[in-house]
Order: C-alpha cells, then sequence, then structure tokens
C-alpha cells in the first residue's frame, strides 16, 4: 500500500519510543512506498486535497529515516493515510482533520479524521457514564468548589491538555483551590474537568491499545514518587500487568463503537476501574508493548489497514 504519515517532523521523533517510527519501518520492510508530511503542508488546490511530501524510507540504523525531495501529490494518490501528529488538539489540528476528510473513498485515512475531530478524548470517555468517574464539565469556579465539597479529594484538568498538562490533585480544604479553579477555567471563559481522585494511580494507570476495537496489548504507567501523573515524559515508569476482568468488561464495550466509527488505532486509559481517557489522536505504547509483552503490534495495526483498505470500510469520506 502506499502510505502517508501526517505527522511531527522527523527530527524530533525519539526512535526508542515513537509508534509511528513503527510503523513507517514495518510499511518499508514489507516494501510499501512511504511519504510524509506535517499538517502545515496539507492544501486544497482546484477542490483537490493535496500535500507537500516526501518520500521516506525507515531503518532499524542511523540514519533512522532516508528520505526523497518534496513533492505536492494528491491524498487520492495513496491507499492509507496515517493521521499521527502529536497533540495539543487545538484548531489547527481540528482544520487539518477538515482537509483529510477530502480525501476520495478510495484513500482509507486512520484514525478516521471525523471522528477525530469529534471525539475529544476527555470528553468522549465520559460518552460512557457507566464507565468513567464522577466528573463535572465547568466552566464555573463554584462548580469546582461544589464538586470538591461532595467529594472531598479531586483532581481538576484541562479539557484539552496533553501529556499530564495542567493535571492537578486537590481537595475541599485546600486553600488554594478557588484559585487553582479560577486559573483552570480562565475566570468562566474556559472549561476544564473535575473528577473524583482516584488513588488506585499510586499503583499507575493502565494504557490498553485497541487495533480496529479489539485490546491487543496493554502496559502500566507508575508515577514517580511526589508526582501523580501516570505520563511517561514526565518520569512515569513501565510495567507489565494482566487485565482485570473490569478491564476486559470496558474493551467489550467501547470496542464495537470504535470499530463502527473508523478510529482503528486507539488508546485508553484506565485508573482502578475506572476508563480515564480515549486516545485516538496519536496513540503511542508498541514499542513499550513489545518489550514488555512480545507483541509486536505494527504488523498487526497495518493488516488491519489493508483489511479495511481492500473492503472498502471506512475511508477519507
Amino acid at each position: 500500500m502506499r502510505s502517508l504519515f501526517v505527522m511531527d517532523p522527523l527530527e524530533r521523533i525519539q526512535v526508542g519510543g515513537d509508534s509511528t517510527y513503527v510503523l513507517m519501518r514495518e510499511s518499508t520492510a514489507r516494501g510499501w512506498p512511504v511519504w510524509w508530511c506535517t499538517p502545515e503542508e496539507l492544501s486544497v488546490r482546484a477542490n483537490r486535497a493535496v500535500a507537500r511530501a516526501q518520500a521516506v524510507t525507515a531503518h532499524e540504523e542511523a540514519p533512522h529515516f532516508r528520505t526523497g525531495g518534496h513533492e505536492e501529490l494528491a491524498l487520492g494518490d495513496f491507499d492509507v493515510i496515517w493521521m499521527r501528529k502529536d497533540p495539543p488538539f487545538d484548531i489547527n489540528y481540528i482544520f487539518s482533520t477538515y482537509q483529510l476528510a477530502m480525501a476520495p473513498p478510495s484513500t482509507l485515512v486512520l484514525n478516521d479524521p471525523r471522528a477525530v475531530a469529534a471525539s475529544n478524548e476527555k470528553m468522549y470517555a465520559l460518552q460512557w457514564p457507566e464507565l468513567s468517574p464522577p466528573t463535572r464539565v465547568t466552566n464555573r469556579v463554584q462548580d469546582v468548589l461544589d464538586f470538591a465539597r461532595e467529594h472531598g479529594r479531586i483532581v481538576i484538568k484541562p479539557w484539552d491538555g496533553n501529556g499530564g498538562r495542567g493535571v492537578l490533585v486537590t481537595h475541599s480544604g485546600d486553600g488554594n483551590l478557588r484559585s487553582m479553579a479560577e486559573l483552570l477555567t480562565d475566570e468562566g471563559r474556559s472549561y476544564c474537568l473535575a473528577q473524583r481522585y482516584l488513588p488506585e494511580i499510586a499503583t499507575g494507570d493502565k494504557r490498553v491499545v485497541l487495533i480496529d476495537g479489539e485490546p491487543r496489548g496493554w502496559f502500566r504507567r507508575v508515577p514517580q514518587p511526589g508526582d501523580h501523573r501516570g505520563n511517561m515524559h514526565v518520569g512515569a515508569t513501565v510495567e507489565a500487568f494482566e487485565l482485570s476482568d473490569r478491564d476486559v468488561a470496558i474493551c467489550r464495550e467501547i470496542g464495537p463503537r470504535l470499530r463502527a466509527e473508523g478510529l482503528v488505532f486507539v488508546g485508553i486509559d484506565i485508573i482502578g476501574d475506572y476508563l480515564t481517557e480515549i486516545n485516538v489522536t496519536s496513540p503511542t505504547g508498541l514499542r513499550e508493548i513489545a518489550r514488555l509483552q512480545g507483541r509486536h503490534l505494527g504488523p498487526e495495526l497495518l493488516e488491519a489497514a489493508r483489511r479495511r483498505w481492500e473492503t472498502g470500510k471506512g475511508g477519507g469520506r
């Protein structure tokens, strides 16, 4: 398959832990032609979505990426397009999904850009209230104060945050609580989420990677001492674990909808018994799963894409 990866610049890629690199390297090993571009290199010309892209091959040994010259190609020239730009999920990101949605039906876009635009990673999880912790979404300071009085210890975080940015643990007696709420809501101009604190975070949050709605690999991210964030880039360590019956039930409940909406590569976060996030923009973890479980999900993802492309399921429109 002819593949285009819409992603961050190659020089930013840390190949030791990057899942996009895994997919590109596996494509190269199969002899599948690969191109790459950034979202800023997408445009529309004569009502046709195009990309200013470079051919690239990915290798285990350095230099890890070997590129050709830039060329302008229609999105319809590709069989599959992988949207792999890391957050922030801002208006520019959203606009890139509009351009990707202009790809013709013959081109498969993963994850489906329409579903990505509609599936904020924190808000999407709340569409399964029976699986999520008690949550308040608000732009009112008083709502945050009331929620803390009701639940005691809580977590407050921006609706559009990523990588643990802006995640705060507080409680109803915290003298800084009002100030925190004022900052996160920008005194009524922005929304934030308040959730009941889950003490199980002390032993780590669970990342489960689903491929076409099925759980295929998982690991636990354990916060470093003195921190409450299970994000690897802020020092969390990873370890193996076994899925609980509750974890399996969560995957079984959300899997069919992910599959139906064209969300083929998804990473969900579970703390204790609760689903906290559904990551659809640029989920990662393939390297960690290979190391901890011996499961190499790159080939599985490419095969899932190939099956969808061959059967005409999903696509850019």
